[in-house]
């Protein structure tokens, strides 16, 4: 049963019923899914999701599409990891990573993306659309396959030949563009204004395909018991996750389900690489506008210059007592180590950033030993291997002793 009422837009709250929409017609603004908070109070409870499927589709009530007709892999419900000497590398107390490696095509992505090709199909949509920096590449091509959906997936040229791989074997159409993702993006709004019997995920269907992010936040404060985290650590890229990672704790906080923390919400910091840091650029300046940039950084899927949801990115960051900091390349390599030999994770280059920018915001205070931490980790290191090649030494050469071992057990003497 869906609890969905329409659709609001973001700027001056003028409503439109659920479709396909995703700009107000009168401000322009983006629209955002609202929900019948009076009839999910009577409906939801702790007992109502725990009896559901061990993935995102056990917040259905919560979530934009109904679970029934659910596109879905197994999504979500990924590890919630303590992370004891990640935490004393960096002197913090209580920290934990939310390990979203875990999931079917090895990303985040394949949360928004189920509960978006759902959507898509209720709304009567043949064709599963999107333009990516790789992960949503990989997430749409294979939740296309598993829907019985076509799919049309537009990437830029340069990413990594693993992401480019595991979109290709899904069998759907994937188109290369020349320039980066926001060329690519640009190019996928004219197209969607060109094809409207196809569902652009992160355009004319992008409120519902944003939603689906808030899983990131239920699923953290059930796997606490039902507690919510002091402070949260979020990679941006569009800045959709961090926003509806907050919404999810709001949510929660809203209905019931939880208790808020003794700040009175979750504090929410942001994670960006050097290369492409718009929204870090405008908290460090105060600025009220997130002016684009031209992305350089190894960290690809953060990659997008202009991001749609910077400013309210920036807003949640502010409004929460949070902070947003810039990595470097280096600090991003640095990042995915650490959390690998601490922890036993292999991150892609966006985990490096976040678990970078933790390091960083611990040194600075502004992340403290006395919070309750969670940083997401949204993607998985077989990704991003390129970025490594250099940095991690493969093998060494056997001691002398033990080639002579091996060499004196092969003929079957004694060494």
């Amino acid at each position: 049963m869906s609890f969905v009422i329409g659709l609001t837009c973001r700027e001056c709250g003028h409503t439109y019923p659920a479709e396909a929409l995703h700009a107000c017609e009168l401000c322009f603004g983006p629209l955002e899914v609202s929900y019948d908070d009076d009839a999910l109070r009577q409906e939801v409870s702790h007992a109502s999701i725990a009896a559901g499927p061990p993935n995102i589709w056990r917040y259905a009530s919560l979530l934009p599409a109904d679970a029934p007709g659910a596109v879905s892999l197994g999504a979500g419900f990924t590890p919630l990891v303590r992370a004891d000497r990640l935490a004393a590398e960096l002197g913090l107390g209580e920290l934990y990573v939310k390990d979203d490696t875990r999931n079917p095509t090895g990303s985040f992505k394949d949360r928004v993306v189920s509960v978006a090709l759902t959507k898509a199909r209720e709304l009567g949509f043949k064709v599963a659309a999107c333009a990516s920096t790789g992960n949503l590449a990989n997430s749409v091509a294979a939740h296309a396959a598993r829907g019985g959906m076509e799919s049309v997936v537009f990437i830029p040229t340069d990413l990594e030949a693993v992401k480019v791989l595991t979109t290709a074997v899904f069998g759907g159409r994937l188109i290369t563009v020349e320039g980066n993702y926001d060329d690519v993006n640009r190019l996928c709004a004219e197209l969607a204004s060109e094809h409207d019997d196809w569902a652009f995920v992160n355009v004319n269907v992008r409120p519902y395909y944003s939603e689906g992010s808030k899983t990131l936040a239920f699923e953290v404060a059930e796997q606490l018991g039902w507690e919510l985290p002091d402070h949260v650590v979020v990679p941006i890229a569009s800045g959709s996750q961090l926003t509806k990672i907050d919404k999810g704790f709001r949510q929660l906080t809203q209905l019931g389900l939880v208790e808020p923390p003794d700040s009175g919400e979750v504090r929410v910091s942001g994670a960006q690489a050097e290369g492409c840091s718009p929204v870090a650029a405008a908290f460090a300046s105060g600025a009220e506008h997130v002016r684009p940039v031209r992305p350089d950084t190894i960290a690809r899927s953060l990659a997008i210059g202009n991001p749609a949801d910077g400013w309210y990115a920036l807003e949640v960051v502010r409004r929460t007592g949070g902070s947003i900091a810039a990595v470097s390349d280096a600090e991003i390599i640095d990042g995915i180590q650490l959390l690998a030999r601490t922890e036993g994770i292999f991150g892609e280059t966006a985990g490096g950033v976040t678990i970078a920018t933790l390091a960083k915001l611990a040194r600075e205070g502004v992340v403290r030993d006395n919070e309750r931490v969670v940083a997401y980790v949204t993607g998985n290191g077989l990704k991003t291997v390129e970025a490594l090649a250099d940095c991690v030494p493969i093998a060494e050469p056997s001691p002398r002793r033990w080639q002579r071992s091996l060499a004196c057990s092969k003929h079957g003497i004694a060494p």
